[in-house]
């Protein structure tokens, strides 16, 4: 396993421990939202999620009329979470503890799912344009792939804030967190990779934090503390942050606390029935 998703791996398993529960609302979201948009379950149809987490939407999937939920994650804590989540719920449910992006390219899967689902998961993946094309060849023909990820307008205040605070120091400007991507790029990779039915639709959810430092505690505690910045040699993180904040309080702050948005991104799209 790579140094980059042991660390993930280590994010979740702390945060399955801490304080995922607590600060997962907007995840509750995703997982609600993306579990009622999902066709009508058939007691005959086999489900793959991806990123089971603590087993929000695994809860939802395993209480329907699927035969059997196979539930996929890279963390062992979180597998434990969703186990214990979802123990005496009606569907047969099996967890595996795997990297989806080395699992779904083994050569010896075959096409064995009706339907693959996954919440607040895709935006980690190192090579979205190739699972996709892996993840297609599990679906049996007709079946569907659905998932929900972060669009690139998620935090744009926290951006906006670090921008202005790089810019009155004299510096260039470093990103904090996570890139998303467009929609319009997921798109084109379901495509390519041969789905048919391609469709998205995009929201934006503001939540209320009491503080800039209760908001990125809250976006640790689910595991979201990857960074693409690079340390300065001479420039003090305290400095960098405690700027970051006064300016993110001045533009986005009310009595009450801050406001972040998320941009939430769900897409639904089909493998093609044989002719």
């Amino acid at each position: 396993m790579s140094g980059r998703l042991n660390r993930i791996r280590r994010q979740f398993d702390r945060s399955a421990a801490g304080g995922y529960e607590t600060h997962a609302a907007v995840q509750r979201t995703m997982a609600g939202h993306l579990a009622a948009g999902l066709p009508h379950p058939q007691g005959s149809d086999d489900v793959l999620e991806i990123g089971c987490g603590t087993g929000f939407l695994t809860g939802k999937l395993a209480a329907g009329a699927y035969r059997s939920v196979t539930a996929l994650d890279l963390a062992p804590s979180m597998l434990e979470a969703a186990g214990q989540r979802t123990a005496g719920l009606p569907a047969d449910i099996r967890f595996v503890l795997a990297d989806v992006e080395r699992w779904a390219a083994e050569p010896a899967r075959e096409a064995e799912y009706d339907l693959i689902v996954s919440s607040a998961c895709f935006q980690w993946l190192e090579h979205p344009a190739g699972t996709l094309g892996h993840l297609r060849g599990l679906l049996r023909p007709g079946g569907m792939l659905a998932f929900a990820t972060f669009g690139p307008g998620t935090f744009r205040e926290l951006h906006e804030a670090f921008a202005r605070t790089y810019a009155a120091l004299g510096l260039k400007p470093e990103r904090h967190g996570l890139s998303f991507r467009e929609p319009e790029e997921w798109q084109a990779d379901l495509i390519n990779a041969g789905f048919s039915r391609v469709r998205f639709e995009r929201f934006e959810q503001a939540e209320l934090y009491t503080s800039v430092p209760e908001f990125l505690h809250a976006v640790k505690g689910v595991g979201a503390s990857v960074s693409e910045a690079a340390g300065r040699p001479g420039l003090g993180s305290r400095r960098l942050f405690l700027d970051m904040f006064r300016r993110y309080e001045e533009r986005y702050g009310a009595p009450e606390g801050i406001t972040a948005t998320y941009e939430l991104v769900y897409f639904q799209a089909e493998q093609p029935c044989i002719m």
